[in-house]
């Protein structure tokens, strides 16, 4: 994408009202108005709050909003230039209960207050597979501990990937901490009674995938 196009994309989502942009210090220094506020402020009402973190495009948190009217969505991402097109798709289609995020995963906790969250959704995350970038796995020890403490006590998490290395790494984390797996599998797409929303919405690496015939990989779970 040129430089001029992602300047274009960032003008853009300043005037977007779905689209939300609080600076680090807003976030770090707890100052953030919609903390604790999202329902009440934005969708004004009390439904369950869905987040999808790293949600590239937009096309799952979207797709996701279009299919669960009874559902509110927010999209997270660092890179406002690619979720751009989410969000000019929710306006232009008038879905209303989805939203979007700019900001850092690693900030979370300081956007959503404790128990505010109902679900998670981490969608093809980078597998950052060298030793050195364990830190930056989205679904370490130090990660789940932030998603946890936004998540309610009952709250839902669900990893979608194409790296078996995740699947697996998380797999082993999770097994190894108590956590609760309730659905694993490595193969969504090849065996029957995988959850339909998880094979009914496809993003756009996701389609690129599976024409090259790469294995899809899902886990449902809680974190304890």
């Amino acid at each position: 994408m040129g430089s001029k196009n992602k300047l274009k994309r960032f003008n853009e989502n300043e005037t977007f009202e779905n689209v939300f942009q609080p600076t680090r210090e807003e976030l770090v220094n707890e100052i953030y108005a919609l903390k604790g506020n999202w329902n009440k402020t934005i969708f004004k009402n009390d439904k369950p709050l869905v987040l999808e973190l790293g949600c590239g495009k937009g096309e799952y948190s979207v797709e996701l909003a279009r299919r669960n009217p009874d559902r509110n969505y927010i999209g997270i991402d660092i890179k406002g230039a690619r979720f751009w097109r989410g969000a000019k798709t929710a306006l232009e289609e008038n879905i209303s209960n989805v939203a979007f995020l700019r900001t850092q995963i690693e900030l979370i906790d300081h956007a959503f207050a404790e128990g505010e969250v109902d679900e998670i959704w981490i969608t093809f995350p980078d597998p950052q597979i060298k030793y050195k970038r364990t830190k930056h796995r989205m679904t370490n020890s130090e990660f789940l501990k932030r998603y946890k403490k936004v998540l309610k006590p009952d709250g839902i998490m669900n990893l979608k990937t194409d790296s078996e290395f995740m699947h697996g790494y998380t797999l082993g984390l999770l097994h190894g901490a108590g956590h609760e797996v309730l659905y694993a599998n490595h193969n969504v797409y090849k065996q029957e009674g995988s959850p339909a929303e998880v094979t009914s919405i496809q993003t756009y690496y996701e389609s690129q995938y599976l024409e090259q015939n790469k294995p899809i990989t899902y886990i449902r779970f809680k974190i304890k």
